[in-house]
């Protein structure tokens, strides 16, 4: 049982050192995240798009 309430003072003390970010550095890493998923969606899709032309293009050759 002393373990267990030393654990949760424990707990606590190491909530108390945590440094919570801003609103602005939230809202900064949100928009970083949405363009990163917004630059990787556009270059699978570019990629997606090569591949399918030549793709297109070998089996119109071998037909």
């Amino acid at each position: 049982m002393k373990k267990t309430l030393k654990f949760i003072q424990d707990v606590k003390q190491e909530a108390f050192r945590v440094t919570w970010p801003s609103s602005k550095e939230v809202i900064q890493g949100s928009l970083m995240v949405v363009a990163m998923a917004i630059i990787a969606a556009l270059f699978f899709l570019l990629i997606d798009q090569f591949f399918k032309f030549f793709l297109d293009i070998i089996l119109k050759v071998s037909f």
